[in-house]
């Protein structure tokens, strides 16, 4: 009779611990639940940003060109729209780019202010620190496309200097890392995103440029192109870096494309005329958008479903209508007009295109398995901890 009292006691005790395991599991998911969609927040949404802000500068572009009264762009179709257009349009597209860009600021600064360890592991991913310049080369755009501010008034030099110097400051530590750190060789950490770097140093040596500020227009310009060509012999020669990419991220490819573009335009900036130099630059970038548009296998794996990588292609495609814009400028001829006519309306096609995906997809934004960035969030054993 005694030993039938403590078989009753050792089932009673069994379930206590499934208990308390299932109640904290429960407690332990929910702060989860409600962190994820922030802590999942990482610079590669400012690919959103980087869209918007360069549309708005090619309209306005294109909106000063309107104007031209050469016998090609009196019969260019997209120049007859844009005379036509009310002024409001323009503005109406700032202030979408301006509305998003101060959104994903605000997020991205929420995120580093709440979850500190975030910044830093993104600082140490091969992909995640390249995209710590987005933010500046769009507050750089959208600055560069404003209707409000003028080139030479004390509020546009301030924020010309203020979004510039973070620029500055994130070469010092990357460039300093290809070529002192054993585990950060350029050789080791190159892919496609490295391009952003040198993007942010054109973006702000063509911004100083049109501001009068030549000097800091060329050492940012030397900065950009130097490691450019650098970078560019690295990820030819597929060295181990560049062979990491996840096929999510494929998007990021056209990147080849907006560096020349870029470089391009800041060349024409500094120089005051799109000069031999400037032409180069932009052919080469045609030839690399040839190359990548005849190879829609390289990126069919990433267009099975939708993801945020795919907002890396408007902004190469209208980095190359500025070039193209400028050289139909300059070449006043039907086959340069057409061109400039054809790659505008792509990257406007494709840029409204993609706001109406994400719009359909909102869900999809923030994916639990994304593929960009590790997310040091919690100290369990469930979320994933790098790519």
């Amino acid at each position: 009779m005694e030993q039938e009292k403590p078989q009753p006691s050792t089932t009673t005790t069994t379930p206590t611990p499934s208990t308390t395991t299932t109640t904290t599991a429960a407690t332990a998911s929910k702060p989860r639940l409600t962190l994820s969609p922030l802590t999942r927040f990482h610079a590669g949404y400012f690919r959103i940003s980087l869209s918007l802000c360069a549309q708005a500068l090619l309209w306005r572009t294109l909106s000063s060109d309107a104007t031209s009264t050469s016998a090609a762009a009196l019969s260019d179709p997209l120049r007859v729209v844009l005379r036509h257009l009310p002024s409001a349009a323009f503005i109406i597209l700032w202030s979408l780019a301006l509305t998003t860009l101060s959104t994903l600021s605000l997020l991205f600064l929420l995120r580093c202010l709440l979850n500190p360890r975030s910044l830093r592991s993104e600082f140490s991913h091969q992909v995640g620190v390249n995209y710590l310049f987005a933010p500046w080369i769009s507050w750089l755009l959208l600055l560069q496309s404003s209707p409000f501010l003028s080139p030479g008034t004390p509020t546009h030099f301030i924020l010309l200097f203020a979004f510039s110097l973070p620029i500055v400051a994130l070469d010092v530590k990357i460039y300093g890392q290809w070529f002192t750190k054993g585990k950060r060789f350029l050789s080791v950490v190159a892919n496609p995103t490295s391009q952003m770097s040198v993007i942010g140093n054109l973006v702000a040596a063509r911004a100083a440029a049109m501001s009068g500020w030549r000097e800091c227009a060329v050492f940012l310009f030397s900065l950009g192109i130097t490691h450019y060509l650098v970078l560019f012999v690295t990820l030819y020669q597929r060295l181990q870096g560049s062979d990491r990419l996840p096929a999510t991220l494929r998007p990021v490819f056209f990147l080849f494309v907006a560096a020349p573009s870029m470089a391009c335009l800041a060349w024409d900036s500094i120089e005051g005329t799109f000069d031999t130099s400037s032409k180069m630059l932009f052919f080469l970038s045609l030839f690399i958008f040839a190359s990548l548009i005849c190879r829609p296998a390289l990126f069919k794996r990433s267009m099975k479903r939708f993801h945020v990588a795919w907002w890396a292609y408007p902004f190469p495609l209208t980095a190359l209508a500025l070039s193209s814009a400028e050289y139909a400028r300059v070449v006043d001829g039907e086959v340069a007009h057409w061109l400039m006519l054809v790659l505008s309306v792509l990257s406007v096609l494709v840029t409204l295109a993609l706001i109406v995906i994400s719009a359909l997809n909102t869900n999809a934004l923030f994916p639990r398995h994304d593929p960009f960035v590790s997310l040091p969030v919690t100290n369990s054993s469930g979320g994933p901890s790098s790519t």
